[in-house]
């Protein structure tokens, strides 16, 4: 076994590789560029190494550098996680020139199935059936319109070296092929130093489903059964589970088992994913193989009970799988809820900022129910534009499928966040979408419910009474406390029944405060014989960011930010405002004048912090709604902006190659 292993990447990955690592009694390097020096990967390992400057390009993707540091530090081989040079195979042969273990598959199998090119090939050729397209690379825009012509639309539009939602693009019409196939190919270009783009047909209404196989280097070649990928927002994958609630045992064993035949074909070895569209009657057609550990492998580590980290570092050292295919069941469900530093508010954009606040849920089993959470960053740490916005991913395991997302439901409450803005709120929304718990699903999920973006939930009666349940015991608290400071109230005196208006947004609700017994407050929403009565219990205490308690015996937890007024409530994807005073304040609410919002109808805002890549216009220009007014990379991702109106530009505040603040004025219209 090895004694000393590198990890070639960094934040959540090289974490979790850690882990395993350190648990096998394995010693570990991480390599770091300038915008990680003080990252958590580069503090957990035992020792680190600073490889350049912060654009991958410049460091995490230097194939010299990391061979470099494997000989400084005596790593006698290399994880490679995924993303950056996971399926690189010159990075693999290097790394082989040098000496060096690659804890992956052999370079063969990377550049066959590594390639999604040379992967249709070799798949067609494997009598795998494929989804129909055009197996060959693109020169150019007009070559790519010609053969989505022939094809029929809509296609997809694929990055050849591609991954993790980067380089793809939905075409439904010429125009959009041009300007899909320009944007593939330079987001290719970004993230994997290869603009290759290649076309196939997009299969509408389509599940994406994946087969995890494993393999030794003895022959021996598993599959640990599948995962459903299909809620994916621009192609990149939000939420996963295992197993999927579509598959029947013929189909999951058809599946594994092609899967299977794929992996032995090109001789595989290591963890890998064959990836599969399948449609409304259970079709299956191979999509793609991925040559390194997924990002939501956890869920199928949590129904396996199989370290996948620790049997390719144990594969990688020659060593055979200790169980067989009969020995691979599947126990329980698991979910994972991929946690993203973007404004799920403003389009989803990129956030980027310093945590001041960091609490996920606590970790552990308990009554059957599992909390995970895989993650890269602490309490202070850089969420920075140079790379993947993942924060964490929050995983939850339980004994079926409503346990598991119910149990997701309460971790998503209970995972406090602050200095950057999350789609915590959208997570929530989505657990509780009915769709989602029926388990009627298609990789169009999101763009079908959410055809406008996200604009929060509409709260029901049952989530409003508990938020001003919660706003009132908050409320009441305080104006105890300042009772008590101020020496309005005498410590010997009894708190009584207390009475307040608790503002939710616009929303007023009358309330009344008292003791109960065993340390309860009874609280009732309403007046006379129509209030609703609720007995709450907490422990909350001012400084507290989670509000947890219980409110008719229901565990709760709720998140609040004092606003200075007021205080902020999150709970179920329901976000609110709430304001608590004495009555007769809040019949004085209505008389208050109307803040107004400044007028930016003429301005172009940078809607996330990011470079400005491009400008399609310049300073007295007309342009037309839709037109495309410039191009905002963050975190790897092109953004098109577009001209919401007719106008004409007036003055341009940003070159290219600048690196803009959001809400910055890029430019201004007459």
């Amino acid at each position: 076994m090895f004694k000393t292993i590198l990890i070639a990447n960094r934040g959540e990955i090289a974490c979790r590789v850690i882990k395993s690592a350190r648990a096998m009694g394995i010693k570990t390097v991480a390599v770091y560029s300038d915008a990680d020096r003080d990252a958590l990967h580069a503090e957990m390992a035992d020792e680190a190494v600073h490889i350049g400057p912060p654009p991958a390009a410049e460091s995490y993707l230097v194939i010299d550098k990391i061979v470099a540091a494997c000989k400084e530090t005596g790593a006698e081989a290399v994880h490679p996680g995924y993303g950056f040079l996971s399926e690189n195979a010159a990075f693999a042969k290097a790394l082989d020139a040098a000496g060096i273990a690659f804890i992956g598959p052999p370079i063969r199998a990377i550049e066959v199935m590594g390639d999604k090119i040379e992967s249709k090939k070799f798949a067609d050729t494997a009598k795998v059936n494929t989804v129909p397209g055009h197996i060959g690379t693109i020169a150019d825009a007009e070559e790519a319109v010609t053969i989505a012509s022939e094809i029929g639309f809509p296609v997809m539009i694929k990055a050849s070296a591609g991954g993790g939602g980067k380089g793809m693009r939905v075409a439904y019409s010429e125009d959009e092929t041009r300007e899909g196939f320009a944007r593939a190919k330079s987001e290719a270009a970004s993230s994997f130093g290869d603009d290759r783009v290649f076309v196939e047909k997009f299969v509408e209404e389509p599940r994406h489903i994946e087969i995890q196989v494993l393999a030794d280097k003895h022959g021996t070649v598993l599959h640990l059964n599948e995962r459903e990928c299909s809620i994916q927002r621009r192609n990149q994958k939000v939420i996963e589970e295992a197993p999927s609630a579509f598959l029947d045992d013929k189909t999951r064993a058809d599946m594994g088992a092609q899967a299977v035949a794929l992996a032995k074909a090109v001789g595989y070895e290591s963890a890998g994913t064959v990836e599969f569209i399948v449609d409304k009657d259970r079709n299956f057609y191979f999509l793609e193989m991925n040559t390194r550990l997924q990002v939501e492998h956890p869920v199928t580590e949590l129904i396996t009970g199989i370290d996948l980290v620790a049997e390719m570092i144990k594969v990688a050292a020659g060593e055979k799988l200790s169980f067989g295919q009969d020995d691979v069941k599947i126990e329980g469900w698991a979910i994972e809820s991929r946690v993203y530093a973007e404004d799920p508010y403003r389009n989803f954009l990129p956030s980027i900022g310093r945590l001041t606040a960091y609490r996920p849920p606590e970790e552990g089993t308990a009554q059957g129910l599992t909390v995970r959470n895989d993650t890269g960053v602490v309490e202070g740490s850089d969420i920075s534009m140079f790379y993947d916005p993942m924060i964490a991913k929050l995983i939850t395991h339980g004994p079926d499928r409503a346990s598991a997302i119910d149990h997701m439901c309460a971790a998503l409450d209970a995972f406090a966040i602050d200095g950057i803005r999350h789609n915590i709120p959208f997570l929530s929304a989505l657990m509780d979408h009915p769709r989602w718990r029926e388990g009627r699903l298609t990789t169009g999920f999101i763009a079908e419910e959410y055809p406008e973006g996200f604009s929060g939930v509409a709260s029901d009666p049952q989530i409003t009474e508990t938020l001003a349940c919660v706003a009132a015991q908050i409320g009441a608290f305080q104006d105890w406390r300042i009772g008590h400071i101020s020496g309005r109230i005498s410590p010997e005196d009894s708190d009584g029944s207390r009475t307040f208006a608790v503002y939710l947004g616009t929303e007023r609700h009358d309330v009344t405060v008292e003791d109960s017994e065993a340390g309860e407050l009874e609280i009732a929403i309403g007046e006379g014989d129509a209030a609703a009565v609720h007995r709450v219990v907490t422990d909350w205490m001012p400084g507290d960011m989670l509000w947890s308690g219980l409110i008719d015996g229901r565990e709760i937890n709720v998140q609040m930010r004092d606003r200075g007024t007021g205080f902020h409530l999150s709970h179920r994807g329901v976000e609110t405002d709430a304001v608590v005073m004495a009555p007769h304040v809040a019949d004085l609410v209505p008389l208050m004048p109307e803040k107004l919002a400044a007028d930016t109808s003429k301005k172009l805002l940078c809607p996330m912090p990011g470079l400005l890549v491009s400008l399609s216009v310049e300073e007295g220009q007309a342009v037309q709604a839709g037109d495309t007014l410039c191009i905002v990379e963050a975190m790897k991702m092109e953004n098109i902006l577009r001209a919401e109106r007719d106008a004409t530009v007036a003055k341009i505040n940003a070159a290219p190659g600048e690196s803009l603040a959001v809400d910055a004025v890029i430019m201004e219209f007459e």
